[in-house]
């Protein structure tokens, strides 16, 4: 008890002379005389100030109360606290901080492990407007042991229980880009717990951006790269609501050695990223499908073979000529893979050119230049069936005679096949 009473007896200390110093400062201030014609403006002028400082005035009173409830009071004055606290965080980042000064956060963390759910709940939605714009603030939380009160089973929670903690959680974990330690092993399942259990669109939408902030440090790796977080990040990329957060927590996990692994051996990742890069209404979302496919592609013809099996290539032509720039730029580079990829396989098979023959076994040129032709007009034939699909689906005339255009003056060689 005595040291709460020695911590409230600093803060109380620190109020009084803040509120002590402005008061003097106030004093202090020159009075600065004005002309006869200026007297009108000049008092609503000192009347719109004198209403603030009353206002002012009165918000200390409620801190100065506040605090004091926080730490002294009962559970019902505790309640009322925590509404005044989230009132006056509100109103800006100097609140906040001072607030923190205050020393409001470790009694509204403790109050977040209340099992009274309204209770719990105005603690972290004040948590949360403090922690809004403040590192320092955040990192406090965390220090205080928020983590530890977060619900076990988040099931028996209203979905507005969920979505204040999933909001919370997720402003706690933007400390990562300061490089502020935080436990993955708690956060990840418990971010999880809430993605499987809620419909809400919003809440969706922080749990995965949590994820997509832990995903930023290469350390956390080891808990995001799973099957069960990649498996149900994958399902939120097939949403096109959720597609893009998912997506780009795809990208940075696919760039680790575990997370390339565990994609790598899942047999509907293909499958799902190509159909992705299929939507014309979510550019976004195409580029960064483009891009991990990119990442497992890259040096691995066991993963070509199983995206060209899953039918890549007419996609990868539809987005290189209809897709964003950044699409285009990503199709093309793999579509200049599975032309180097097919040409490699038909090598052994291409001509004189390559391949020794021994004497007696002659050669007629005149059936190799016709096989040759032969070869080129199936290729271009296949080309421009799957270019006049995609015109049809584009529902333009126009870009179906450009597409025939194309098909008609232009080699095999010249198409990024």
């Amino acid at each position: 008890m005595s040291g709460h009473t020695s911590a409230w007896h600093l803060a109380f200390t620190k109020l009084r002379f803040f509120t002590r110093i402005r008061r003097f400062l106030q004093l202090k201030s020159p009075i600065k005389r004005h002309e006869p014609s200026d007297l009108s403006i000049d008092k609503a002028k000192v009347a719109d100030a004198s209403d603030q400082e009353e206002n002012k005035e009165e918000e200390m009173a409620v801190l100065q109360r506040s605090v004091k409830r926080l730490h002294f009071g009962s559970c019902e004055e505790k309640e009322m606290a925590a509404r005044d606290i989230t009132r006056l965080a509100a109103e800006g980042l100097n609140w906040r901080k001072f607030m923190a000064e205050l020393g409001v956060i470790p009694p509204l963390v403790a109050m977040a492990g209340s099992e009274v759910v309204a209770r719990r709940r105005l603690a972290v939605q004040a948590l949360i407007e403090l922690s809004n714009g403040t590192y320092t603030n955040k990192a406090l939380i965390l220090d205080a042991g928020i983590l530890s009160k977060l619900p076990e089973n988040t099931g028996v929670f209203e979905e507005e229980t969920m979505h204040d903690f999933a909001k919370l959680i997720f402003s706690l974990s933007s400390v990562t880009n300061s490089q502020f330690p935080i436990n993955t092993s708690i956060i990840v399942p418990f971010v999880i717990s809430i993605l499987e259990a809620t419909s809400n669109l919003d809440t969706k939408e922080s749990c995965l951006g949590t994820l997509y902030s832990l995903s930023n440090m290469l350390d956390n790796a080891n808990t995001l790269a799973s099957s069960e977080v990649l498996n149900i990040l994958l399902g939120f990329s097939s949403i096109k609501q959720t597609s893009e957060k998912a997506l780009a927590t795809l990208g940075n996990l696919v760039v680790t050695s575990m997370g390339k692994q565990t994609l790598e051996s899942n047999p509907v990742v293909a499958k799902t990223l190509i159909e992705i890069m299929t939507w014309d209404d979510k550019p976004r979302s195409q580029e960064l499908s483009a891009y991990v496919l990119m990442i497992l592609a890259h040096q691995s013809s066991v993963q070509r073979l199983k995206m060209a099996n899953a039918g890549i290539v007419p996609v990868l032509l539809q987005v290189s000529l209809l897709g964003s720039p950044l699409a285009q730029k990503r199709a093309m580079r793999l579509l200049q893979w599975f032309k180097e990829e097919r040409q490699t396989r038909m090598r052994p098979h291409s001509g004189p050119q390559t391949q020794k023959f021994s004497a007696g076994s002659p050669v007629n040129q005149r059936d190799v230049i016709e096989g040759k032709k032969i070869m080129k007009n199936m290729v271009r034939q296949s080309l421009y069936k799957n270019m006049e699909s995609m015109a049809r689906r584009a529902n333009g005339d126009e870009g179906s005679s450009k597409l025939k255009y194309l098909v008609i003056s232009s080699s095999s060689k010249s198409l990024p096949y």
